[in-house]
């Protein structure tokens, strides 16, 4: 265990954590909504620091980032826990690990050897994923530091619900994020992941304020965030209130966890999205889970020169040209 970061100590040994935007309020011997945070006799401790549960050496595309050191390999770690419920989470078995068996599995590994192990595997980066990553932020954190200092660059792939505060501490070592924006509608963010949806929007424009490196997915799902209406609002506000530069990602959703009963994403619902994103002013806009599709790839908004030619998170050629 290690001393969390980012909480006050209340009367009666309570605390409140402040990592992210739940705010919990958590009795002695109690975790918090993400199951990781504990009270120990007033004092808030991580259950997670440095218990990994998964790495990998992944394309930088699979986070996905596609503006971010493209071609590359990040080192990707991950442990148990998450700060949503999200019924249709595609990684479910680790993320609600704490509250389905009710313990903390894992590997300890130090940061040290998390850097190492990246540069030993030729990584540019390390990504902090699988997950979410605010739980495990103080693990993050210390890796991050070390991976600067070592030349490698930092990137978190979020549900965008850290606190401001929580930003404001990893800033100087976060280089990129991929958040997820779910829908564009509290009600979804309510009855699908236990959560809000306005904490997300703040964050996403102090992200990019911040000038960390930002891409945005949503997870298109049938009949629950496909509607016209909703994608034209979000895709609205990724070019009013973020900027048309900024890349949308829009996934096809597979049955999974909770949600077994939904049918997968028709293409047509994804190339309507996309539509409704170039309709709305927006440069970047790519469809994943269904590779071999044209709009994985690349292209000059201004000229619609093919600058990057992708097969899923296999880069197949870059034609980078002046103006």
């Amino acid at each position: 265990m290690r001393e969390a970061l980012l909480y006050e100590r209340l009367e009666d040994k309570k605390v409140k954590c402040n990592l992210c935007n739940h705010h919990c309020i958590i009795y002695p011997n109690h975790t918090g909504i993400c199951g990781v945070r504990k009270n120990e006799e007033g004092i808030l401790f991580s259950l997670v620091y440095g218990k990994v549960i998964a790495e990998h050496l992944d394309p930088i595309e699979k986070k996905p980032l596609y503006h971010f050191l493209p071609g590359s390999w990040s080192y990707s770690i991950a442990t148990v826990g998450c700060n949503f419920r999200c019924s249709f989470c595609q990684n479910w078995e680790i993320s609600q690990y704490p509250h389905l068996y009710g313990s903390i599995p894992g590997r300890q590994i130090p940061p040290k050897e998390i850097v190492k192990t990246a540069k030993s595997q030729n990584a540019k980066s390390i990504s902090y994923t699988y997950t979410e990553p605010t739980i495990f932020f103080e693990f993050a954190y210390d890796c991050a530091k070390l991976a600067v200092k070592e030349g490698l660059k930092n990137v978190f792939v979020s549900n965008g619900y850290m606190t401001k505060d929580a930003i404001d501490y990893i800033k100087p070592y976060l280089h990129g994020i991929n958040v997820d924006l779910k829908a564009f509608r509290e009600e979804y963010y309510k009855k699908f992941c236990k959560a809000k949806l306005q904490p997300v929007l703040d964050n996403l424009k102090y992200l990019k304020n911040q000038g960390i490196w930002l891409e945005i997915t949503t997870l298109i799902i049938p009949e629950e965030n496909d509607d016209p209406s909703e994608l034209r609002d979000l895709a609205n506000f990724i070019k009013n209130e973020l900027g048309p530069e900024v890349p949308w990602h829009i996934s096809r959703f597979f049955p999974h966890y909770q949600l077994l009963d939904k049918p997968f994403t028709p293409e047509e619902t994804l190339l309507r999205a996309y539509y409704i994103g170039k309709e709305a002013g927006l440069y970047y806009i790519y469809i994943g889970n269904v590779p071999g599709n044209q709009y994985e790839n690349t292209y000059c908004p201004k000229c619609n020169h093919l600058i990057i030619e992708r097969y899923g998170f296999r880069i197949l050629k870059i034609d980078l040209k002046p103006d």
